[in-house]
């Protein structure tokens, strides 16, 4: 059973380091610590994948590992890096278009709405997710979600207009 487990769980991180090194990204906004983001991540996953209860969990335990493991590279540098840097070093993707004016306003969005706007909309979690990697109730990430994306409308707007 538990070696099944750790099977599931190795194919799962094979599958989606991809979008681990993306979300870590986001958050550390330089390509090295992002990687040492996703490294200690999966580490931690896989020497502590016996406290896993619920093995169809695996999605939403390993993106809380990488987020915690994101906000603890942040708070142990207390990082604070200004956005033109972080936009002369864009990470992209195939076929991903990146617009600086969205990332910017998502990253002065209070911290629960930007995880949910980053997760929802980038890591394409379902909302039941979302509530699972940030242990908040669905009703709470459902209203810091819409509340983010009209906050994000009218911020749009108002750059359209000027």
């Amino acid at each position: 059973m538990k070696q099944e487990l750790y099977d599931k769980l190795v194919t799962y991180i094979i599958e989606n380091q991809d979008k681990f090194y993306r979300l870590a990204f986001s958050y550390v906004k330089n390509q090295d610590d992002a990687l040492d983001v996703v490294q200690n991540a999966v580490c931690k996953a896989l020497s502590h994948y016996t406290d896993l209860r619920n093995e169809n969990a695996i999605k939403t335990w390993i993106y809380r590992i990488v987020l915690n493991e994101s906000f603890a590279l942040l708070n142990t540098k207390k990082q604070i890096i200004p956005i033109e840097e972080y936009c002369e070093i864009p990470y992209e993707e195939k076929d991903f278009e990146i617009h600086d004016d969205l990332y910017t306003q998502i990253d002065h969005m209070e911290k629960d709405t930007k995880n949910i706007i980053k997760l929802r909309f980038f890591e394409e979690l379902e909302l039941n997710e979302i509530a699972q990697v940030l242990k908040m109730n669905l009703n709470t990430v459902k209203t810091k979600l819409y509340r983010g994306l009209k906050t994000l409308k009218i911020a749009v707007e108002k750059e359209e207009n000027i």
